[in-house]
C-alpha cells in the first residue's frame, strides 16, 4: 500500500564492478545460510509468534454477544460490505471479535491523512519537515484511527441490536447502552493493539507489521476455501473440470500478479560531472523506476466499498420495508442489479478501479515536486530541460503507464468476479483485492530476507577481509 519509488535525486554514481558483484552475491544466496544468520531467525520466529497473537485474538468475542446467534445472523448478511471487511480481519467480524474491525480503520484514516497532506498547505509543509514531519502525521493518523473505531463500533453495536430485534433473533445478551458502551471500548483496544502489535513486527521482525496482518487475516480464510471447494466436488455440486479450472486460474492470477507488481519504468538521471579522487572527471547517474501500479490496492479496495455500501444497507434496512412500497421496490432492484457478478456491478466496478487508479496516483505522486528535487539537487533527465519540462514529461509518462496499471488491476479484479457469476462458486478469499495484497506482502517480505541475508553475507566477507589483513 505504501507508494514504491526511489529518492527523486541520488548523488551516488552507478559504479559497474560493485553492482555486478552485489549481483553475483544476490545470486548466490541460499536456504543454507538461514543457519548462520541468527538475527533473521530470530526477526522471523518474532514474526511468526506476533501473527499468532493476532489470530488467538480473532476469536475471543465480545462481552455480551452470543456466538451461536450471531453466526446466524451474518450468515443472512453476506454478499455485502461486511463480507470485504470480514476477509480482511481474518474472519473476526463473521465472529464479532475484539479484532472484528482489524486495522481498517488505521487504513482509512492514512489515506484520509494522506489526501489532506496533498490538499492542505498547513499538512503539505509538514510533510516537508523530513523525520519530525513524517511523526507527527503518524499521530495525526493514530488518533483519526482511534476516531473512526469508536464512530464503527458504535454503528456494529447499534446495528447488531436493530438487526437482531427486527429478525426475531438476538445476538446481544443484554442489549442497552452498557452494552453498546463496552464494545466501542473493546473494539478500540483491540484495534489499537493490532496496531502496537504491527509496530513491534516492522521494528523487530520481518516486513511491515500491518501489512502482514492483512495478509494473515486474508490467508487464514485459504482453509475453508479449500475445504469448501473439494467438499463441493465431493458431493456433487461442483464438477472436477471447474475446480481444475479454479486452481489454474488462481495460479496463473498469482503469478501474473507477481510479474506485474515489479514492473517498473525506469528514467535515466544523469548529474554533472564531478571530480574524482584520481583527479578524473565522471559523470553520475542514476534510474528514477516508476512503478507501473503506483496506486497499490487503493483503488479496488474503494471501488468495491462504494458499490457494496448501498446493497449492504438495503439487506439491514430490508426487514423494515414492505416489498409494495417504492423503497421496497428500490431495494429489491438494488439486490438484483448490484449482486456480485451482475453485469451493471462489474461494470461499475471496472470503471471505479480505473477511476481511482488515476486518482490517487495523482495524490501520491507529485510531478512537480519530483521536478524540483531534481533540479536542486543537479539532476537531469537527457533531453528534457529541468523545471517545467521535466515535471510535464513525468506526468505524461506516469499518465500512460497508469493505463496499463489500471488495465491490469482492472483484470485482475473482474475475472474473479465473472467466476463467481459462472460457478456460483464464492472466492472472497482468492478474490482480485486480496490476492493483490497477499502477493504484494510476500513479494515485499521476501526482498526483505534477501536483504538480510545479503548484509550477513557482506558481514562475513567484510570479517574475512579485516582477518587477512591481520595475518598480512
Amino acid at each position: 500500500m505504501r507508494l514504491a519509488l526511489a529518492s527523486a535525486a541520488p548523488k551516488q554514481g552507478l559504479n559497474v564492478p560493485m553492482a555486478s558483484r552485489a549481483d553475483n552475491i544476490a545470486s548466490n544466496l541460499s536456504l543454507a545460510n538461514f543457519s548462520k544468520a541468527t538475527e533473521l531467525k530470530k526477526r522471523i520466529w518474532f514474526t511468526v509468534g506476533a501473527l499468532i497473537v493476532f489470530r488467538f485474538l480473532s476469536f475471543v468475542p465480545l462481552p455480551g454477544v452470543n456466538p451461536m446467534i450471531l453466526s446466524s445472523l451474518y450468515s443472512r448478511t453476506q454478499g455485502g460490505i461486511l463480507d470485504l471487511f470480514n476477509t480482511f480481519s481474518g474472519g473476526g467480524l463473521q465472529r464479532m471479535s475484539l479484532t472484528a474491525l482489524g486495522v481498517m480503520p488505521y487504513i482509512t484514516a492514512s489515506i484520509v491523512v494522506q489526501l489532506a497532506a496533498s490538499l492542505h498547505p498547513a499538512l503539505a509543509a509538514l510533510k516537508k519537515e523530513g523525520e519530525s514531519g513524517r511523526k507527527k502525521l503518524n499521530q495525526y493518523t493514530r488518533y483519526g484511527a482511534v476516531l473512526l473505531t469508536a464512530i464503527q463500533g458504535w454503528f456494529v453495536a447499534s446495528g447488531l441490536e436493530a438487526y437482531g430485534a427486527s429478525s426475531g433473533l438476538q445476538a446481544v445478551v443484554i442489549p442497552g447502552m452498557l452494552f453498546r458502551v463496552s464494545a466501542v471500548i473493546s473494539l478500540i483496544g483491540g484495534t489499537m493493539f493490532l496496531l502496537w502489535l504491527g509496530e513491534q513486527i516492522t521494528s523487530r521482525g520481518i516486513g511491515n507489521g500491518v501489512s502482514l496482518i492483512i495478509m494473515a487475516g486474508i490467508v487464514a480464510q485459504m482453509p475453508t476455501f479449500i475445504a469448501n471447494l473439494f467438499e463441493g466436488g465431493r458431493s456433487g455440486s461442483i464438477g472436477a473440470v471447474t475446480i481444475v479450472f479454479m486452481v489454474a486460474l488462481l495460479v496463473s492470477l498469482i503469478l501474473f500478479i507477481a510479474f506485474m507488481e515489479r514492473a517498473t519504468r525506469r528514467l535515466l538521471i544523469q548529474y554533472p560531472k564531478r571530480a574524482t579522487q584520481n583527479g578524473m572527471m565522471q559523470a553520475d547517474r542514476s534510474h528514477l523506476p516508476l512503478k507501473l501500479n503506483t496506486s497499490g490496492v487503493i483503488p479496488p479496495i474503494f471501488a468495491s466499498s462504494l458499490l457494496l455500501l448501498p446493497l449492504t444497507i438495503t439487506q439491514f434496512a430490508g426487514k423494515s420495508v414492505s416489498p409494495d412500497s417504492t423503497a421496497g421496490s428500490v431495494i429489491i432492484a438494488l439486490n438484483q442489479y448490484l449482486g456480485h457478478g451482475k453485469p451493471l456491478y462489474m461494470i461499475l466496478y471496472a470503471l471505479g478501479i480505473v477511476f481511482f487508479c488515476f486518482f490517487y496516483t495523482a495524490v501520491v505522486f507529485n510531478p512537480e515536486e519530483t521536478a524540483d528535487n531534481l533540479k536542486r539537487n543537479g539532476g537531469f533527465i537527457p533531453g528534457i530541460r529541468p523545471g517545467k519540462n521535466t515535471a510535464t514529461y513525468l506526468d505524461h509518462v506516469l499518465t500512460r503507464i497508469t493505463v496499463l496499471g489500471a488495465a491490469y488491476i482492472t483484470i485482475v479484479c473482474v475475472i474473479p468476479e465473472w467466476v463467481i457469476a459462472q460457478t456460483g462458486v464464492k472466492l472472497f478469499f482468492a478474490g482480485g483485492t486480496s490476492l493483490l495484497i497477499v502477493v504484494n506482502v510476500t513479494v515485499d517480505t521476501i526482498t526483505q530476507i534477501q536483504s538480510h541475508l545479503l548484509a550477513h553475507q557482506y558481514g562475513d566477507l567484510i570479517k574475512k577481509a579485516k582477518l587477512k589483513g591481520r595475518i598480512r
